[in-house]
């Protein structure tokens, strides 16, 4: 696999340049990478350009997710999501269709901003029963029910999958709905990158969706701030014609070259032997869960690369289980006061062994925890968050919020997922749930 960035970039920063241009360090080493760190000079492109390298990358990594278009992102899957969006408003007002999209309550906080920005309407889908904040694990027969049952009909339906609890959605199951009810299917797929290259693929390009993200730091050897924006071959016409537009309307004009040249790499490296690798390590990680299971630890979730321990049932909150295993070393991906979770890639595979070590020195408490985590909110929305955007509002204590309406863009917990969402009243339930994720202060207005 060609890696046409990363070659102009070796080639300029070894070829003793007199860098009369951006960035301010010059190439001179400050914290080590400067000398591949350039700007757009001539020959290197311009991110979302039809033709250079830059393009001729994103080619490469559209032929490795055999998508219809797949492109670069220096900022996440943050700039994908706003970009994702945009297309899918963009589409329902060119098409005649509602400016409605149907989403999956567990989105990141991002989705909220970018609907103020964008001033589309949401209905939020939620499961039959409460699965806290962090999870939305909806079936398709329920979203089809749904959907029907809507006088309105969404323009898209919007999915987090996998969650942060390590949780993958129906994707074939919701394809096959949203195409039922002439509906686009957008997936903010960012934990999800490496499930192309499993032996059988279930990236949501796979299995239905129109358009999604990744980021691909996550669960590839990229820097962080490296994303995918995905479009599918079989996506209507003006979202693939549109892509780069999306994306250009929401990037910095200053992309990090360092962040490219890394999504440029991973080309290289996901077809040298990765599906390979990736396939012997979820082995060995499955049989990790195995043994963590037989030693009684309760773990949730089906992605493969992910170890999600909810530790009340062995008697810890999960920032104190968190702060155990780190007492060994292991560093967690996030914790709450139901879970900790790791994130594995197979560059942990010399981890493993430790990670075990660590798991089974914790011992089990006598007392089990059994508090649960207050049912997530159903709040009435009185304000749109377009109209929240430009309200100043007041910011009070939680515990005195009752009634006020939430003008915060977002209020999360961690992982960014919104507890409640601007322009919903504060209920009691809400209030519960500030109490329980420790938020202290929000913004209000009357």
């Amino acid at each position: 696999m060609e890696t046409p960035i990363i070659d102009f970039v070796m080639q300029y920063a070894n070829g003793n340049k007199r860098r009369l241009h951006m960035p301010g360090h010059k190439g001179q080493s400050f914290l080590g990478p400067e000398k591949f760190d350039i700007t757009e000079i001539d020959g290197a492109d311009v991110l979302y350009s039809e033709n250079g390298i830059i393009a001729e990358s994103e080619n490469n990594a559209t032929r490795i997710f055999g998508t219809g278009k797949t492109l670069y992102s220096a900022g996440g899957s943050s700039l994908s999501v706003r970009a994702m969006l945009y297309l899918v408003t963009l589409y329902a007002r060119n098409c005649g269709k509602e400016n409605l999209i149907a989403a999956f309550r567990n989105v990141h906080k991002t989705y909220v901003t970018a609907s103020s920005l964008l001033d589309f309407d949401t209905v939020w889908l939620y499961p039959a029963e409460s699965q806290g904040i962090a999870s939305c694990i909806i079936t398709p027969e329920e979203v089809d029910a749904k959907i029907s049952s809507m006088k309105k009909k969404p323009a898209a339906l919007y999915v987090t999958s996998p969650d942060y609890l390590g949780n993958i959605a129906d994707i074939a199951g919701l394809s096959h709905v949203c195409k039922k009810h002439g509906m686009l299917l957008a997936v903010d797929n960012a934990h999800g990158a490496y499930l192309n290259f499993l032996p059988e693929n279930i990236h949501p390009m796979a299995l239905g969706a129109d358009i999604c993200c990744d980021s691909a730091h996550k669960t590839l050897p990229v820097l962080t701030g490296g994303g995918y924006l995905h479009i599918s071959k079989n996506a209507p016409c003006e979202i693939l014609e549109n892509a780069q537009r999306a994306m250009m309307n929401f990037a910095s004009t200053s992309p990090s070259y360092l962040i490219l040249q890394s999504l440029d790499l991973a080309n290289k490296y996901v077809t040298d032997g990765y599906c390979e690798r990736l396939a012997d390590f979820c082995t060995k990680v499955s049989e990790l869960k195995r043994v963590l299971k037989d030693a009684g630890f309760v773990l949730c979730g089906n992605e493969p690369l992910k170890i999600t321990v909810k530790t009340k049932p062995h008697g810890y909150c999960g920032e104190e289980f968190a702060r155990m295993l780190e007492k060994s070393g292991i560093v967690c991906e996030f914790c709450d006061p139901d879970h900790t979770v790791l994130m594995l890639t197979p560059q942990n595979e010399c981890d493993l062994e430790e990670v075990k070590k660590a798991f089974l020195s914790i011992e089990r408490r006598d007392c089990v925890i059994t508090e649960n985590a207050p049912s997530a909110a159903h709040p009435k929305s009185v304000l749109s968050p377009r109209e929240c955007l430009f309200l100043n509002g007041t910011e009070v204590n939680a515990k005195k919020s009752l009634g006020k309406i939430l003008c915060d863009l977002s209020v999360s917990c961690p992982p960014a997922i919104p507890i409640a969402v601007c322009g919903e009243v504060i209920d009691g339930n809400v209030m519960a749930l500030f109490e329980y994720y420790g938020i202290k202060t929000v913004r209000v207005t009357e």
